[in-house]
């Protein structure tokens, strides 16, 4: 996934710090992260950035919305929570049974995580 943000540092620090993202390759103006257990690599572009075509140079991820799917979401949003992380939706269930929060990152890109809430199965004889 490709991220065109106005400051590549602060997002580049937020997906190290709050989600464990390491920097596979970096230059200015660019990012290239990674995670072991991750299905997606991240990368990072500076708004504005000749390697972008003209048309783009001067959009910004907005709008989107980077879903994280995890297990033990209670535990997830806890240690983020301590640990200082931006967290600009509490944790709560959707009637549906999707249970998510959303961090925003300093550039605007908002993460979600979300765990699907496990529906008892009847027994037999109900």
């Amino acid at each position: 996934m490709s991220l065109t943000v106005a400051d590549v540092a602060a997002s580049r620090e937020f997906f190290h710090t709050h989600l464990g993202y390491q920097v596979a390759m970096a230059a200015d103006g660019f990012a290239s992260l990674t995670r072991g257990d991750a299905a997606a690599d991240i990368v990072l572009l500076q708004c504005g950035s000749e390697v972008l075509p003209p048309e783009q140079r001067d959009q910004q991820a907005t709008g989107l919305i980077f879903a994280l799917t995890v297990t033990g979401i209670e535990a997830e949003e806890r240690r983020l929570r301590e640990a200082g992380a931006p967290i600009t939706m509490p944790l709560r269930e959707e009637p549906w049974g999707e249970r998510l929060f959303q961090l925003t990152d300093p550039n605007g890109v908002v993460v979600q995580f979300v765990e699907w809430a496990t529906q008892e199965e009847p027994t037999q004889g109900d």
